[in-house]
């Protein structure tokens, strides 16, 4: 928990709102084509561009039309801080801020930039320097306490913007500010450098595993001098319907998503089947008062393919490991049953290689940006390189080992961009108790 700073005996504790000259909030204005004479253009900064500031810095922002007495008011400044005031979920708090900067404002420069009504403009006073007070609030966003600034339903949060204001800043005097902001920055730099190079390794990771799955499916894992274009001998292209004995699906319920009340079955989404296996623990469920239908209820080993999904997902499939809650199938997740003569893992793996997630994304209809779907006949059109039984399990247990490694080295790679990102708080609590320069 964040617990109070102790501060130089120079500093201050200055309310937000008495660092600030000037705080007003948005405008969403009319479509771009409306007509009006007291109307013009600007871009309207949106929560949206919050998310990708960093890279971005409001290319995104909307063009709307705008009253012009308003933009006159609202128009952004070099070294304006936004505010994100509504829009926050269960898994994202509201209260993110973004600092203006001269890049911000260079995207066609003859358009003003405002905020919309989601957003707080605050504009801090001459003796505050608005980096220093921007890393500040993203300090104390960082460390959790923001949730007590906000209320609001379920599913949309709102900052309490009053109180917000009243929230303590430890204040230095602005040339202190400066070399504080400035040492911040040189941390920061290498930091991100080193946080880039994990991400590069994570992009390497996830090419060695394409590369491991196009190996195994050329037939490289287990065969020597393996031709380009050709499989090895006793390889067969095949299609996949002459494997699946069977193809059952869920049905539509009518259910929410929450903790389970006694008496009721949880419902598989099509959102706990993206790929791997299946736990039961990390799924997303919901829960209906249906009656349970024995024949949707999910079972250990059952192979689940997501029928409807995002293009990223049409075609996800896991393998069940274990299950021990009860669970049934939703109707846009089907279950295969195959024969004898194939590993699941065999074709789990064939589906989640390149080869196979292209013949997916080709054969599924729908919106290329929203839900996408694939019928039965067309999976089973899906072909795959078959070879004996005994060679798919040498070849699983190859993938296997391989992709165990690259798994591990995964987890190591995600440890310490979590263990960065407590550096950069440690940096920051440091500066704001005057021990980092």
């Amino acid at each position: 928990m964040f617990g109070k700073l102790d501060i130089p005996l120079d500093w201050k504790w200055k309310k937000l709102k008495d660092t600030l000259e000037f705080v007003i909030g948005g405008d969403w204005g009319k479509n771009e084509d409306f007509e009006d004479p007291e109307y013009g253009f600007a871009y309207c900064i949106r929560g949206t561009e919050i998310r990708n500031w960093q890279d971005q810095k409001g290319i995104t922002a909307s063009l709307r039309k705008i009253k012009l007495q308003n933009i006159e008011k609202r128009k952004l400044k070099e070294n304006d801080i936004l505010v994100e005031i509504s829009g926050g979920g269960p898994d994202q708090p509201v209260g993110r801020t973004v600092l203006i900067d001269r890049a911000a404002l260079s995207h066609n420069p003859s358009v003003p930039k405002i905020s919309t009504n989601f957003l707080r403009l605050i504009r801090p006073e001459q003796n505050i320097d608005s980096s220093f007070l921007n890393l500040y609030l993203k300090f104390f966003y960082a460390t959790g306490e923001i949730v007590n600034y906000q209320n609001g339903s379920n599913n949309l949060r709102n900052l309490k913007f009053p109180e917000y204001l009243k929230l303590k800043i430890p204040i230095p005097p602005k040339p202190t500010q400066q070399v504080i902001v400035s040492k911040i920055e040189e941390l920061f730099s290498e930091l991100d450098k080193g946080i880039e190079n994990l991400r590069t390794s994570q992009r390497q990771l996830k090419t060695y595993r394409q590369a491991v799955l196009k190996w195994a499916f050329e037939g490289r894992l287990t065969n020597e001098n393996v031709k380009d274009g050709e499989l090895p001998k006793g390889w067969q292209m095949t299609m996949l319907g002459e494997f699946i004995e069977n193809i059952s699906s869920g049905k539509s319920y009518r259910c929410e998503e929450r903790p389970p009340r006694e008496g009721e079955v949880g419902i598989v989404k099509v959102s706990s089947v993206t790929w791997g296996f299946f736990d039961e623990m990390q799924s997303k469920t919901c829960f209906s008062n249906d009656f349970l239908n024995i024949k949707y209820l999910i079972k250990q080993k059952d192979f689940l393919f997501s029928r409807a999904n995002t293009l990223e997902f049409i075609g996800a499939c896991v393998i069940v490991k274990n299950v021990e809650k009860t669970l049934m199938l939703s109707d846009k997740i089907l279950r295969f049953i195959f024969s004898n003569d194939v590993s699941k893992e065999f074709v789990l793996f064939y589906l989640r290689s390149r080869k196979g997630r292209k013949q997916i994304e080709t054969l599924s209809t729908g919106n290329q940006d929203s839900m996408r779907n694939i019928g039965q006949e067309k999976i089973r059109k899906i072909e795959f390189p078959y070879c004996s039984l005994k060679e798919q399990h040498k070849i699983v247990e190859e993938i296997e080992s391989r992709l165990s490694v690259a798994d591990k080295m995964e987890e190591s790679i995600t440890q310490s961009l979590q263990q960065a990102e407590g550096l950069r708080q440690s940096i920051l609590k440091k500066a704001f108790e005057g021990n980092l320069v």
